[in-house]
């Protein structure tokens, strides 16, 4: 997945140096874990800017979560695109599984964390687009649903 350097974060507008840097605490620290004061200071807003872009935490992180659906999609459609043959799908996710900074999927780490619904609703949603993504790859004929449900499970 294409990340965004801690030095382009400077450069941005205010409401994407926000999410930026909530998407590298987030994921990297959890969502819980990871304060108001700490974002605002690593992102370098004032406290007024970012209520005005995000009136509480959980409109940020529901933010985050569908960017992260975004770019976590766009990376995985087209890792598998690079890729031909029954393996692709193998070979995709260690690419993923080898990235420096894996922490697991950010959706099931959210539930386990924040286990309210709007969190639960990203993740199914995510894994529903993914699950399709996967299902898009396989041959036609029986059991391909049941088979793009047990591939997605990862």
């Amino acid at each position: 997945m294409k990340k965004t350097a801690p030095d382009d974060i400077a450069a941005l507008p205010a409401r994407d140096r926000i999410l930026a840097t909530a998407h590298r605490l987030f994921y990297r620290e959890g969502l819980r874990a990871t304060g108001i004061d700490k974002l605002i200071a690593e992102s370098g807003v004032t406290k007024v800017t970012f209520y005005r872009h995000f009136p509480s935490k959980n409109d940020l992180i529901q933010a985050y979560l569908e960017q992260r659906h975004r770019l976590w999609m766009n990376w995985f459609r087209a890792a598998l695109a690079r890729r031909d043959g029954p393996a692709a799908l193998a070979d995709a996710m260690r690419e993923w599984f080898g990235a420096d900074d894996f922490r697991g999927c950010a959706f099931i780490n959210g539930v386990g964390e924040m286990p309210e619904p709007a969190v639960a609703d990203a993740a199914r949603r995510h894994k529903a687009e993914m699950r399709q993504a996967i299902a898009e790859r396989l041959p036609e004929g029986a059991g391909k649903a049941e088979m793009a449900d047990m591939l997605s499970l990862a």
